[in-house]
């Protein structure tokens, strides 16, 4: 289902930044097409713009992965124009850290929403049409925390205990479609700016600059997921900084 030069039709949700700008600028600079949503339009058309003058090819769409019907009008949209989708990388995702006391349930609900639910609806749009076409790949972005429990993490850690899972159970009920779960440590992005306890917050963001990777070093695993042939899964990577330990 690919042309005859390798390329991909890839859609990479959450894509105005972080790990999903870096992945889209990547993708592109190895010839795969990117289709890229977010709810940030105006840096979705900012990087677009980038990734075509260094010679890639992209899109742009508004996506909110709450909502299934946007999700639905991104990946059935990206299939009818294109014929086919190769990958959809499920990317979105937010971290507001506060201890359970502090009670601020609105933002775990937003966890829930963005993490789980945002990953679900992606695969709920793009399996059927990955099972009709007879192939796909779906990465879903996890995290370390998918693996220990820190304090003021605890819902942040239950969203991705929940993707790890869900990633893992689709990967055993698929033979012709592709499944991979990268989940980073500490990353240099946006992730750790907003919501949350402020204190928090502020410790998290120092620990991300002094122990996180580049968001490059992610987009290359992912990259190097995709690349394997049709007969090879990469069902997980792990990956932290060495300085992170």
């Amino acid at each position: 289902m690919e042309d005859s030069a390798g390329s991909k039709i890839v859609l990479i949700t959450g894509s105005s930044s972080g790990i999903g700008a870096a992945t889209a600028r990547r993708l592109a600079a190895d010839g795969h097409h990117v289709v890229l949503g977010a709810r940030r339009v105006d840096r979705l058309a900012a990087l677009v713009d980038e990734l075509r003058a260094a010679g890639g090819t992209a899109e742009h769409h508004e996506l909110d992965v709450t909502s299934r019907d946007s999700v639905l009008s991104f990946v059935g949209g990206a299939h009818e124009r294109h014929g086919r989708i190769d990958v959809l990388v499920n990317n979105a995702g937010v971290m507001a850290l506060s201890t359970l006391d502090a009670l601020r349930v609105d933002e775990w609900d937003q966890m829930i929403e963005v993490n789980l639910r945002g990953t679900l609806y992606g695969i709920a749009a793009a399996l059927p049409l990955m099972r009709a076409q007879g192939t796909g790949h779906i990465v879903n972005i996890g995290s370390t925390a998918a693996y220990r429990v820190d304090p003021t993490a605890a819902v942040y850690c239950a969203t991705k205990y929940a993707v790890r899972a869900l990633t893992e159970g689709l990967r055993q009920e698929s033979r012709d479609i592709r499944v991979t779960l990268v989940s980073p440590g500490y990353t240099h992005s946006e992730l750790a700016e907003r919501g949350g306890d402020p204190a928090v917050r502020a410790a998290v963001q120092a620990a991300a600059e002094e122990l996180g990777m580049p968001a490059s070093a992610v987009a290359d695993a992912i990259a190097h997921a995709i690349a394997q042939p049709g007969s090879v899964d990469i069902n997980e990577i792990i990956m932290r900084s060495t300085a992170q330990g």
